[in-house]
Formats: C-alpha cells, sequence, structure tokens
C-alpha cells in the first residue's frame, strides 16, 4: 500500500503550509519508485504525465502532472485544489474514481502536481478499435456507464439550485478571441439568444470535471474505475457543462478510421466531410447514434430539474463553450465553425424557437 511508504496524503501542503519534500526529484529518490513517462500534451500548455511504480509491482502508484508553461502550472496547481476540496465532498462509492492528491512540488520552477494513480484503461482504448463506434450495443454501453458516474457525482456534490448557466462567458472570450473572423458577431448573436433560452431553467449546482470527454475516462469491466485530468473543474458550477461534453466530444472523432468522402461504418447518413461532421450528425442527423445522443442529454436534464426539450440548446452551448476555453486556438476555431454551421440555417434557428 502507498500509505505504508513514505507516501502519504498531504492535503495541508496543498492549503498551502510547506510541503514535505523540498522539491519533486526528492520525492522521487525517496520514494524508490521507478518512473514512466507516458504522455505530453500537444496544447500551447502543455503538461508532461509521469507515472510512478513500486521497484516490485507493475502497477502505477502515483501520477505525476507536471507543466512546460506558467500558464500550465497554474492550472495544475488549481487542480490540486480542487481535487482537494471534491473528495471533501463525495462519499466513500465516489472516491476512488477521483485521484487523491499527495502533493504540489516543485519541479524546475514550477509546481507539479502528485496524486494517486487510477486503475483502468481509457476509455478511447475501446473506442479506437475497429468498429467498436459502429456498433450501437458498445456505444450504448459506454453512454450507459458515463451516465451511471456523472449522475453519481452530480447527486453526491449538489447544492441549492439556480439558473441553468451556460455560454454566458464564452461569449465575451469569443469575441476577443476571434475578433478577426468574419463569423463571430453571428455566432455571439446566436449565442445570446440559446443562453437567455437555457436560463429559463433551474439546475442545481454541482461538482464539474470540465473536460469530460472518453480519453479522460477509466474502465474496468464495464464500469468507471477512475476519472483524470480535472485541471478545468469546479466544486460548485454547471453540471450540464459535463453532461453535454461527453457525447459530444464522443461524436467528434466518429469519422477517425473513414477516408475523406467516404461513408462511416455504422452510421447511416454519416460521412467524413467537413470538420465535426460527427457532431453535426448527433445533433441533427437520424438513426440510432443521434437518438442516444439525445436520449442522454435529455435524460440527463429530467434528472437535474430542466427542461428535456432544452438539449439541443444545450449542446450548442457545449460547442461555443469548448471554441472559448480549448488551449489549441485551431481547436477551437473549428468548434467557432461548428458552432456557425450548427445555427445559421434559417430552417434549424425556427426549430430552436419552437
Amino acid at each position: 500500500m502507498i500509505e505504508d511508504t513514505v507516501v502519504t496524503a498531504s492535503p495541508d501542503a496543498v492549503a498551502g503550509e510547506e510541503p514535505r519534500w523540498p522539491s519533486l526529484r526528492a520525492f522521487v529518490e525517496q520514494s524508490h519508485m521507478r518512473s514512466v513517462i507516458v504522455g505530453t500534451s500537444k496544447d500551447p500548455n502543455a503538461k508532461i504525465t509521469i507515472l510512478l511504480l513500486p521497484v516490485d509491482g507493475d502497477r502505477p502508484a502515483l501520477a505525476v502532472k507536471v507543466p512546460t508553461t506558467d500558464l500550465a502550472a497554474r492550472a495544475v496547481e488549481r487542480e490540486g485544489r480542487m481535487l482537494v476540496e471534491l473528495r471533501r465532498r463525495c462519499r466513500r462509492s465516489l472516491l476512488s474514481s477521483i485521484p487523491r492528491v499527495v502533493d504540489l512540488l516543485e519541479f524546475n520552477g514550477r509546481t507539479a502536481l502528485v496524486a494517486t494513480a487510477m486503475p483502468g484503461v481509457p476509455m478511447s482504448t475501446a473506442y479506437l478499435r475497429w468498429r467498436h463506434t459502429a456498433r450501437r450495443r458498445t456505444v450504448a454501453s459506454d453512454f450507459a456507464i458515463a451516465s451511471r458516474w456523472i449522475a453519481a457525482l452530480q447527486n453526491e456534490t449538489a447544492w441549492d439550485p439556480g439558473l441553468l448557466e451556460m455560454g454566458q462567458d464564452a461569449a465575451g472570450i469569443l469575441a476577443d478571441r476571434y475578433a478577426d473572423d468574419s463569423k463571430t458577431a453571428a455566432c455571439i448573436r446566436q449565442l445570446e439568444s440559446i443562453c437567455e433560452r437555457l436560463r429559463t431553467n433551474r439546475t442545481p449546482r454541482t461538482a464539474v470535471h470540465g473536460d469530460l470527454w472518453f480519453g479522460n475516462v477509466l474502465t474496468v469491466g464495464g464500469r468507471i474505475t477512475g476519472v483524470i485530468d480535472w485541471e478545468l473543474g469546479l466544486s460548485s458550477g454547471e453540471p450540464v457543462r459535463d453532461l453535454v461534453r461527453f457525447p459530444l466530444m464522443y461524436a467528434l472523432y466518429l469519422d477517425r478510421h473513414t477516408f475523406l468522402g467516404g461513408s462511416v461504418a455504422g452510421h447511416r447518413g454519416l460521412r467524413r466531410s467537413t470538420w465535426g461532421a460527427g457532431i453535426v450528425h448527433a445533433i441533427d442527423g437520424s438513426g440510432w447514434f443521434p437518438d442516444l445522443v439525445r436520449g442522454f442529454i435529455q435524460a440527463g436534464l429530467h434528472r437535474l430539474g430542466a427542461s428535456p426539450g432544452s438539449w439541443r440548446d444545450a449542446a450548442l452551448a457545449g460547442v461555443a463553450e469548448v471554441a472559448a476555453t480549448t488551449d489549441d486556438r485551431e481547436f477551437g476555431r473549428h468548434h467557432l465553425e461548428l458552432f456557425h454551421r450548427l445555427t445559421e440555417s434559417p430552417a434549424r434557428n425556427r426549430r430552436d424557437r419552437s
């Protein structure tokens, strides 16, 4: 067990007291663990992920997130503080899937986050297998286990309800970030209308992961065993953000194995064409996959006390928020253009208001 070695939880250090180890390097040396670099983010403000394994074991005990820029370091520090606060609010049944902070330690002049490593295999591993996303059964299973985990997180951390707030902050960010784009003004007008309609609903404030896509979800035997990368998380925020982020990101990569112009296996009517075709299919298409996406969001809205009829507005606000918040400016611009395509049609706009 980790607790039997030099490694123990130290939330007080995260809260501002002196850490027990002067640096990450000293921590690793005293722990006598092996280190393995498993991933480097491609974002402009990248983080390097390092797993620490006991000398006599093959399962990682700890995960270290090392920032490469000052902005990334601030994100890592926020994540550490958020995780400590979140774990104080959750029951044991959910705690096993949330990383436990060990410490925030200095590394090359910046702060690295040391946390317990979560067991399981990223859902992305199964997602990228041949024809996994072409089968209703396997996709429905992914959606079902994600829905159960989201419901548990939101139920355990629910606070006083407030207006459904999505997209308001994104509008101002988009205006600054894409001031050179001719579509931005029209997108902001559409987003403001969407936000106004969403605010007719009320939802509880709950913990929010903030980047709940399948690559951050770990599973074993058909259940979620870990959820990682909480740097966009909030201990109290708008729960609909997580509710729409998971299916939107799941839809985004449906055409990954398809050549340009080709039909996507298992999804009638979906071709690999313009960027984001899978999301367009999910929101405005027909077939078993759009039905799953709509049902996923509608069921979550109903559980939260909001109108299931607001599902499309919530999804569109989710697209706009990715455009506003992602570190990757090009990825964000793609989402802005996607939002424009999804809202520019007069027929769609009339349906949205009906």
